[in-house]
């Protein structure tokens, strides 16, 4: 049972807040989304006049490089913004992608493997729409959680199916059992993960991918690589381009792939809805009969292209497909290190964490196999005594606002913590705030 306040004098006010949450529909603030939260703290801070120190949405914190926008404005000025984009993208970025994933991922793709998306999110969205419609039995989404919850809402508003389940128990040899509990049943036609994974920042080995590819060639089921966080695992060095260590991948296992590669955090180009969506060459010249009768085409590739591209959005943005592109090239050409600015977010991370420790509350992911967690754009907190929904829901009276980890498929209590938003200046409002709450609840 949650400890009541030793008294409603909390550094925001606590009637304002506490009509704001009954006020707002949300039956548990356990299970509200990450733009649910991101709602209720702006209310609370519009009405209160109380800045927040914002942990919920993972909204990149840094300035993108100049070299997208300056490639951004050459093409403006070229006038590709009076022309739809070409649905399969424009070839510099298409050649740049597949260089790309050659030289950080060592991974031999062609450009026509390689597909502009509107950001990750509607690569995602297309796969599992795919993936949906290739069997009448083979018809469901497996997660491997904790995970990024937006892409169950894309599932859930396409009314297909999925299942999941939380891998924190389940590394390294354990993980291949487990798998197949769920895929020997002959209904799973894809499994997704985030490598680095949101919101644990855990990192599966190579073992581990392995283990998923071995079940992706015995049971044909297509893996989706999450790579929104890509070669961010500071750990080690993954800036250098053809030089190991690489972003480690599934593709080294299994011809059953897919890459979704975000411009988002690792090239903080979030605000320009541009990424990458990469097909293994096998996938993409695979024939379903059951997507002729959806989508009058057999082909995976047609499908995704001229069927679900086409009726999605008629193309990605035309002049951020040439700002990406120019990154990318930087980035290929050893010109442009473009984790070197992101790594800002291990460093926040290592205060942060330490301010958490310090008021009482412990990570909940803390390790990674027999490794430790390594530092960067989340961790992951609980608070002695409380679930994750009642301690989202007393932050926001201090002036914190987060989500839940039952919220990502976490079979754990505690909370998600991004860093994103966490600049200088929040620094002493949260230690001061976070003070103040182990006081209250001690």
């Amino acid at each position: 049972m949650i400890k009541e306040f030793r008294n409603e004098s909390t550094p925001v006010d606590h009637s304002i807040v506490k009509g704001i949450i009954e006020n707002s529909g949300i039956p548990s603030l356990g299970d509200a989304t990450i733009r649910d939260i991101v709602k209720l703290a702006n209310k609370i801070e519009q009405t209160t006049g109380t800045p927040f120190v914002r942990m919920e949405l993972g909204v990149p914190g840094l300035q993108p490089s100049s070299i997208a926008k300056n490639a951004e404005i050459d093409a403006l000025e070229s006038g590709v913004a009076a022309k739809y984009p070409m649905l399969e993208g424009v070839k510099p970025l298409k050649d740049e992608a597949a260089r790309f994933i050659k030289l950080f991922m060592d991974i031999d793709l062609t450009s026509e493997c390689c597909f502009p998306t509107v950001g990750s999110m509607q690569g995602a969205y297309a796969i599992f729409m795919m993936l949906g419609n290739i069997d009448p039995v083979k018809n469901t989404i497996l997660f491997i959680d904790p995970g990024f919850p937006a892409q169950k809402l894309q599932i859930d508003v396409l009314g297909q199916r999925y299942e999941s389940f939380d891998i924190g128990e389940f590394r390294g040899n354990n993980l291949k059992a487990k798998l197949e509990e769920y895929v020997s049943q002959g209904h799973i036609a894809g499994i997704i993960y985030s490598n680095p994974n949101n919101p644990t920042w855990m990192c599966l080995t190579d073992d581990e991918l392995k283990i998923i590819g071995d079940i992706s060639n015995q049971y044909n089921v297509v893996i989706i690589e999450d790579l929104a966080y890509f070669a961010m695992d500071f750990r080690k060095d993954l800036s250098k381009p053809g030089i190991p260590p690489f972003q480690p991948t599934i593709a080294k296992y299994t011809d059953n792939y897919v890459f979704l590669i975000s411009s988002s955090k690792a090239f903080s180009y979030a605000g320009q809805r541009v990424g990458l969506l990469a097909v293994s060459p096998v996938l993409l010249n695979r024939e379903y009969p059951q997507l002729k009768e959806r989508f009058g085409s057999e082909n995976f590739n047609y499908v995704l292209i001229y069927r679900l591209f086409n009726a999605f959005s008629l193309g990605a943005s035309h002049s951020c497909q040439y700002g990406f592109a120019a990154m990318l090239k930087a980035a290929n050409e050893g010109k442009y290190n473009f984790l070197e600015s992101v790594r800002e977010y291990e460093r926040r991370a290592v205060i942060v964490k330490e301010i958490f420790q310090s008021a009482g509350f412990n990570i909940v992911y803390d390790m990674d196999l027999d490794e430790k967690l390594g530092d960067g754009f989340y961790f992951t907190v609980a608070y002695p005594g409380m679930s994750g929904a009642e301690l989202v829901e007393r932050l926001l009276y201090y002036g914190i606002s987060a989500i839940s980890l039952s919220e990502t498929g976490s079979e754990r209590e505690g909370m998600r913590v991004c860093m994103s938003q966490i600049g200088e200046d929040k620094i002493e409002p949260l230690k001061t705030r976070l003070l103040r709450f182990s006081i209250d609840y001690k």
